[in-house]
């Protein structure tokens, strides 16, 4: 009876990794990836979801910064990682922007990902500077179309999200602006204020403190509803602009092949951290707001868009150094 025992113990240290995921899980700590730098709001929703799931599950959820190409590196790592439900990525629009973006990628956000749920999602906000002859989003419109490509436009750099996002709503109101790119959105949103560029597209977030603060006129939000936290600031359906959705999003996904049960499970307790109050008050004092989803839907969605943004990467010739 020993030894029958013994082999039985022998044979589960034998078993990958991922079996035991299924058997009994977690019994260590597990790290959310996050591929941006430390203050940005995905690392922001990263620590604070961790920080609930380190209480649900009873292990330590380490947040782990890897920065470099452009959001590249920390989500190649992910999707590198073992699949035992251990490795969690915190990730951002970018992840569909980049298949069109890079044809040499490392990895293939569909196939290499299983996605878990949706975490957050917040407007998209239009700023202006102070001094610009349009204090609206109709006169912009009408500025820029008196004077083709003489209005600058600043984002966190060619092929961001925010260039993305505002060469769809240049799109849409088919007006020419001319791109300055800068290395954050943060020093995007400060040319504003300083008067060098004229306009800025980003999320509420980014140029929320500055709208208040009155250093930046803010033009419109997407939503189908003004934002409650700038409910000043018209939507750019009130302004004759429905057609421009761009809503900024963080999700969170596994690399592909970890054990359904484990995604299940993960999937049910981010949508109960998502729930507890002193993480939705967070979030929206950031300008988002927390939003579960099935990994369904958050698949359907992240197809979606990678088709979205594909289209708008060729129908606008965008390309990265």
């Amino acid at each position: 009876m020993f030894i029958k025992t013994f082999l039985i113990a022998l044979g589960m240290l034998a078993l990958p990794p991922a079996l035991h995921a299924q058997t009994d899980w977690p019994v260590r700590p597990l790290r959310i990836i996050v591929a941006f730098a430390a203050g940005s709001f995905t690392d922001v929703a990263a620590r604070a979801v961790g920080r609930e799931l380190t209480e649900q599950l009873g292990q330590q959820v380490i947040v782990e910064n890897r920065l470099g190409a452009g959001g590249t590196l920390g989500t190649n790592a992910a999707a590198k990682a073992t699949p035992d439900g251990y490795t969690l990525l915190l990730y951002d629009n970018s992840f569909a922007i980049w298949p069109k973006l890079y044809p040499k990628l490392p990895f293939d956000p569909v196939k290499d990902f299983t996605q878990v749920s949706l975490v957050a999602e917040s407007p998209s906000m239009l700023v202006a500077r102070s001094g610009l002859a349009a204090k609206n989003l109709r006169e912009l419109v009408e500025l820029a179309r008196a004077k083709p490509g003489e209005l600058t436009f600043g984002t966190a750099g060619q092929g961001s999200t925010a260039h993305l996002a505002s060469e769809w709503f240049l799109g849409i109101a088919g007006v020419k602006m001319t791109h300055v790119p800068y290395k954050g959105v943060a020093l995007a949103i400060a040319e504003v204020v300083a008067g060098r560029i004229d306009v800025s597209i980003a999320g509420l977030a980014s140029g929320m403190a500055q709208v208040r603060a009155g250093r930046v006129n803010g033009l419109a939000v997407t939503g189908k509803e003004r934002s409650a936290v700038l409910p000043e600031v018209p939507t750019f359906t009130e302004a004759g602009f429905p057609a421009y959705r761009m809503i900024h999003f963080w999700a969170i996904a596994v690399p592909t092949a970890t054990p359904p049960r484990l995604v299940t499970r993960l999937n049910a307790e981010v949508a109960r951290a998502l729930e507890k109050p002193r993480l939705k008050e967070l979030f929206v004092s950031q300008g988002a707001i927390a939003v579960p989803s099935s990994a369904a839907e958050l698949s359907r969605r992240i197809n979606d868009d990678i088709k979205t943004w594909s289209d708008l990467i060729v129908k606008n010739g965008i390309k990265v150094e």
